[in-house]
């Protein structure tokens, strides 16, 4: 786990109307089954999405993000969206950087999760381990 106060990515700064030169609290873990990464998460916490009811997120350590969204039934989901990644960008590269062999691309999906005024958006990236039995 990985988790560092930095700029997101342009897209992301877009989706979360923050404005891209603003720094965000960005957390990044790989998940793993049957002892093999799965998939790397992503996720960017805006400083002003800190407070309140989600003060709490920025200080969770090895806890998981998602129990800590869905614990709650006041906070919504956007509908999911999909990407495919390629080698050049930067969610691919940091996946991929444990990986040996790696794919022509990868999968991801994201969504954007609110509570009252404050927002937060998850992405995650599936490695080509989840696919093997």
């Amino acid at each position: 786990m990985r988790v560092n106060k930095e700029k997101p990515i342009i897209d992301e700064a877009l989706l979360l109307n923050l404005p891209i030169y603003k720094t965000a609290l960005i957390r990044e873990v790989l998940l793993f089954g049957n002892h093999q990464p799965v998939v790397f998460a992503h996720s960017v916490l805006p400083r002003a999405s800190l407070r309140g009811a989600w003060q709490g997120l920025g200080k969770l350590g090895n806890q998981p993000l998602g129990a800590a969204l869905f614990a709650n039934p006041k906070v919504k989901r956007a509908p999911l969206s999909y990407k495919r990644l390629f080698p050049s960008h930067i969610l691919y590269q940091k996946a991929t950087q444990h990986l040996s062999d790696k794919p022509a691309y990868l999968w991801a999906r994201r969504s954007v999760f609110s509570l009252n005024c404050a927002t937060i958006l998850v992405t995650e990236v599936f490695l080509p381990q989840l696919l093997l039995k």
